[in-house]
């Protein structure tokens, strides 16, 4: 009875003896705490490896979409390379490092180096796909994945785990140069006063009739006088071609524009042609002759109408694939010699601009009736112009030129 009463009193001393708990606690926990201490340190490798690996991938991705819209334009299959050598680059690495030579320190030729190649821990995938973008541009998009293998510490290996892949992508768009498509026509005051002077000196004749207000009356018999000045009928001429030469520069190969043009005085003039390019507006405009009175309303109707038409969208989309913009460009010296021709002018402005097309407006030496009206017509206060002299028609003009050639040209990248 002693004897058990000994040892069971000696069982639970050692129970209760925690003298050597600590190492055995110690000895479990250990290696989770290294694996613990391991997953941090690389956590934080991940982090910032992710980070530069999409950097990288970005940058990838816009060198190689810019390139293909460059002056050099290389095919897809050189795209795809400078995309992967521009990763490498980013990497820090490209090859394998050279083993030392013979007789150097370390090691003697032929010796492999333990530093892992950019191919042995990376792989990228580069995607280009090509599209037509109007009817000769293309648009370019380049997909680049990039994957690296990110190996563990021993630390964190402790878990079971050797490495991870992390991966990155990106996606850029470029296009080489687009045109957008347009029609524009020109409805164009040939009235008598257009054949009134100008204060402008026209240098290739010495005399001429210069007719002016005061002296209308006596057309055509007016004596020719010195000097011979710029008639407004030829100034007109000379602003029309310096704004189609623009639209010309913008569409050497007349694939993207139409024109034409209508004339007016007392009453509408035929109507021209919506063509491809600018030859044809050119010509008619060359054969306007200033005489009569002025009313717009059914120009400015006719030329609403035949920009606005169903088959002008119908040979721009056979053409060249667009819904082309709409323009009328209006213009006149006086002021309509009736008011029912304010009237009928301004409703038509009023349905043009209602159905989005643009209407740039032009007052040459006009009084102020006449500027009212196509200041009213004028799709915004940018889109009115007025002119007192040669000059400043021409360059009213040029101003809608190059207004108009800024929309036919546009280069994305």
């Amino acid at each position: 009875m002693g004897r058990r009463s000994t040892i069971g009193q000696s069982f639970i001393r050692m129970l209760k003896d925690r003298s050597g708990n600590f190492g055995m606690m110690t000895a479990v926990a250990a290696p989770l705490l290294f694996a613990a201490g391991g997953v941090s340190i690389d956590m934080a490798n991940m982090l910032m490896t992710k980070n530069q690996l999409q950097d990288a991938t970005d940058a990838a991705a816009l060198a190689a979409a810019s390139a293909l819209v460059s002056d050099d334009q290389p095919d897809i299959a050189a795209a795809k390379e400078l995309a992967r050598k521009f990763l490498k680059t980013q990497a820090g690495g490209t090859t394998t490092p050279d083993a030392p030579a013979d007789g150097e320190d370390g090691a003697s030729s032929g010796a492999a180096s333990s530093t892992p190649t950019w191919d042995d821990v990376n792989t990228a995938e580069v995607n280009i796909t090509e599209t037509p973008n109007g009817a000769k541009g293309k648009i370019f998009q380049v997909t680049v994945v990039n994957k690296r293998v990110i190996e563990f510490n021993a630390m964190t290996r402790l878990l079971g785990t050797d490495s991870i892949e992390l991966e990155a992508s990106s996606t850029a768009e470029s296009a080489t140069e687009t045109k957008n498509a347009l029609s524009m026509y020109l409805v164009l005051d040939r009235s008598g006063s257009m054949a009134w002077k100008t204060n402008t000196i026209n240098t290739t004749k010495k005399s001429c009739p210069n007719y002016t207000e005061s002296n209308w009356s006596r057309y055509p018999n007016l004596w020719a006088s010195s000097p011979c000045y710029v008639t407004k009928i030829d100034a007109l001429k000379t602003a029309v071609r310096d704004l189609l030469a623009q639209l010309l520069v913008a569409d050497p190969d007349q694939i993207y524009v139409r024109t034409a043009a209508v004339s007016y005085n007392a009453s509408q003039d035929a109507a021209g042609t919506l063509a491809w390019g600018t030859s044809n507006t050119a010509s008619y405009v060359n054969a306007l002759v200033a005489i009569g009175g002025t009313a717009s309303g059914s120009a400015f109707k006719t030329a609403y109408q035949k920009v606005s038409a169903d088959t002008e969208n119908t040979a721009h989309a056979a053409k060249n694939g667009q819904v082309p913009t709409k323009y009328i460009v209006f213009m006149t010296d006086g002021e309509n010699n009736y008011a029912n021709d304010d009237t009928v002018t301004k409703q038509w402005c009023d349905t043009a601009k209602a159905n989005k097309v643009e209407i740039y407006s032009v007052a040459f030496m006009a009084p102020q009736r006449g500027q009212e009206l196509l200041r009213y017509c004028a799709s915004s206060s940018s889109h009115y112009y007025e002119a007192e002299e040669t000059a400043e028609l021409v360059a009213a003009f040029k101003a809608i030129g190059e207004r108009a050639s800024a929309m036919i040209s546009r280069l994305t990248k």
